[in-house]
């Protein structure tokens, strides 16, 4: 499910700022994005999000912004300096005459002078760093229950649809077997073969054919999937994958039907129901 949550934390000399976005994904992908002092945090912070998180492409970003009262640092490799000086000798040297730097090319050489700054106790960051990191979760959560209330409104109208074509094929149903059954003394007779329907043996194979014909176990298995799926989607736990589970379920109890009904008004409903049921599971992917 997608999101967005933001939370900020501060203490005398850190401020920080978590930002927390994710994207549909069956599983769970987690990007952690932060300052290098704060990557010994990574593994508390992963475990937060995942207790709150089952699903998704999660994107957390940690922001970190020096407070007033920490103080910055100055750091000087002084042997990059000297390297840095004799390099300009030996040009001097080269050309015939005295080359010398100045301030401005110390400066601007990568690695002289660096700006740096306090190191940053581990512990002393989760501190700042938990309360905003619980914040932004928390938005993040109101966003995509916000997304969920929809999603489940939209489930429980196609559900419903799902419904009303099952209800259509237990109407249709009973009258297979013995629409069959007459077609089949109608070939017998057409091809000038006798028949006794008295004879135990025809009786035996018209009650195979009328039990192979018989969905109704497949339509008893489609209600308690609907009663089930109504369930999960109440349920305070994440439904997503007990959902997609439950999908592939009831459509392979709509492709058995098809295949014992063998009727053309059942199979007319089942390619309607099955058109359902993938706009279903296309909403499915995207619940947690």
């Amino acid at each position: 499910m997608t999101g967005f949550g933001r939370g900020t934390a501060a203490s005398a000399q850190w401020h920080l700022t978590v930002e927390i976005q994710s994207v549909n994904r069956k599983q769970l992908d987690l990007v952690f994005q932060a300052a290098r002092e704060l990557a010994e945090l990574e593994a508390r912070a992963r475990k937060v999000v995942q207790a709150v998180i089952s699903r998704g492409r999660v994107q957390l970003a940690v922001i970190l912004e020096r407070g007033e009262a920490a103080p910055a640092e100055m750091t000087m490799d002084a042997e990059l300096a000297r390297a840095f000086k004799k390099a300009f000798d030996e040009l001097g040297a080269a050309v015939g005459e005295t080359v010398r730097p100045a301030a401005a090319d110390y400066l601007r050489q990568p690695g002289i002078i660096t700006a740096g700054g306090t190191l940053i106790d581990g512990d002393e960051a989760w501190a700042v760093l938990e309360p905003a990191l619980a914040a932004a979760l928390a938005a993040h959560t109101a966003m995509r229950e916000t997304e969920g209330a929809h999603l489940k409104h939209d489930l429980t109208v196609r559900l419903a649809a799902l419904g009303g074509f099952v209800a259509e094929i237990s109407t249709l149903a009973p009258e297979r077997p013995v629409r069959q059954r007459e077609a089949m003394l109608k070939r017998l007779r057409e091809a000038g073969l006798g028949i006794d329907l008295a004879d135990e043996r025809v009786l035996r194979e018209l009650a195979l054919y009328a039990d192979r014909c018989d969905i109704s176990e497949e339509l008893t298995r489609l209600g308690s999937h609907f009663t089930k799926f109504r369930d999960y989607m109440d349920a305070p736990e994440p439904p997503g994958r007990a959902l997609d589970f439950l999908c592939q379920e009831m459509f392979r109890e709509f492709n058995t039907i098809g295949s014992k009904a063998n009727d053309a008004g059942i199979a007319q409903t089942i390619v309607k129901a099955k058109t359902e049921l993938e706009k279903i599971r296309e909403q499915v992917q995207n619940v947690e």
